[in-house]
């Protein structure tokens, strides 16, 4: 079938929130190159303090990716050789790498396939005497299921990581995502719901103890200048990101609500072109508040790959996070995993499918989403008859 004419949509659109703080943004980055300090220094100290702020815990350690908020993180409560983390089989892959870079052993659990969260009730057979923390991971936008991991974490002495890379502004039980464990990661990766323009991160704490240290850690472990205290690396937060950043912030709310309110319209769209039965939508959980920083379904009858192949032919833009479980990955297969380990991550990896959104997406641009999707399935049905 030929390609649609008309224009594209694209899965994530970053020039329309540059258009609208273009001067603002500008000013910041202008501001920063005047100061010459281009590296941490004050505007990261202020970012810092924001967003703990915004978390609702009382430190900030700005990074240079989400990859690096995990690693401070890990190393922080000095996890190496011999440790084992618990976390779930169906994430992005730095959840795991972090931990494999520490030299400990990633523990997988398997998933709750509605939210595709780690699914507290297979956590605790995993733990043993090696086990030193549970890196919960909060994915696509809402939290997991935090209090039967409170409970688990305080029986066994163990500490709880969040992975909240894409869960700024998500709630549990009212409390907000980096606050809800010992230590909260974030990722400001440009598609993120607070976006840099490259790689940034940071690691929220309410102990000041993991704070100075992971800010030694960013450092080369360096305390005072050229007196290296502990084996570090660079992961500094560059002071532009932190500046545009500052920019960002106040309107992340606002996107926040245009993202769930993109969602409740995907949802009605389904539902009024009668897709439910092929695409089936994410379920916000009681008690939480989900910042849709992706807008993930199910796609039925293992027809997922064909309906990516139609939306790019259609210029859609449509991703999948992710074609592969953790433990299927080619070099983690040292850990001993098998097909058939963690079904639940099995079957979301071949079923899961996101999405454009993005807070400026229009609604005529997500009517063509979904009048696409279901020119597909009147097609497939077409060739069935």
């Amino acid at each position: 079938m030929a390609a649609n004419t008309e224009a594209g949509v694209p899965l994530c659109d970053l020039q329309v929130q540059y258009r609208e703080l273009q001067s603002e943004l500008e000013a910041a980055v202008l501001r920063v190159l005047a100061s010459g300090q281009v590296i941490l220094g004050p505007e990261v100290t202020a970012l810092e303090a924001e967003i703990a702020a915004y978390c609702g815990v009382a430190y900030g350690v700005g990074c240079g990716s989400g990859t690096d908020a995990l690693s401070l993180a890990l190393h922080a409560l000095e996890i190496g050789r011999g440790d084992e983390v618990i976390l779930p089989a169906f994430t992005f892959f730095a959840t795991a790498g972090s931990v494999c870079r520490t030299g400990a052993r990633p523990v997988f659990c398997d998933i709750d396939p509605i939210t595709y969260n780690m699914d507290p009730l297979q956590v605790e057979n995993k733990i043993t005497p090696r086990t030193r923390a549970i890196l919960v991971v909060h994915l696509f936008g809402q939290c997991a299921d935090m209090e039967p991991l409170w409970i688990i974490a305080e029986r066994h002495d163990l500490v709880l990581i969040e992975d909240a890379a894409q869960a700024l502004g998500a709630e549990y039980q009212g409390k907000r995502a980096g606050s809800l464990g010992s230590l909260g990661c974030l990722s400001f990766y440009p598609t993120k719901n607070l976006g840099a323009y490259g790689d940034a991160g940071m690691v929220v704490t309410n102990d000041p103890e993991w704070a100075h240290r992971m800010k030694c850690l960013r450092v080369h472990g360096m305390e005072p200048r050229y007196h290296h205290k502990h084996l570090g690396w660079n992961a500094r937060l560059d002071a532009l990101h932190a500046a545009m950043l500052r920019v960002k912030l106040p309107h992340l709310e606002r996107w926040i609500s245009n993202r769930q309110a993109i969602a409740a319209r995907y949802d009605a769209l389904i539902e009024e072109h009668h897709l439910s039965h092929f695409l089936e939508r994410p379920i916000r959980r009681p008690n939480r508040r989900h910042t849709f920083n992706q807008y993930v379904v199910r796609v039925a009858n293992g027809q997922r790959d064909a309906l990516v192949r139609h939306l790019k032919a259609e210029q859609i833009g449509c991703e999948i996070y992710y074609p592969l479980a953790l433990h299927q990955q080619e070099c983690l297969r040292y850990l001993g995993y098998g097909t058939g380990d963690f079904p639940a991550s099995e079957k979301a990896a071949g079923q899961v499918l996101a999405l454009p959104i993005y807070p400026e997406l229009t609604a005529e641009q997500q009517r063509r989403v979904i009048q696409s999707c279901a020119a597909f399935l009147r097609q497939q049905v077409r060739r069935a008859a």
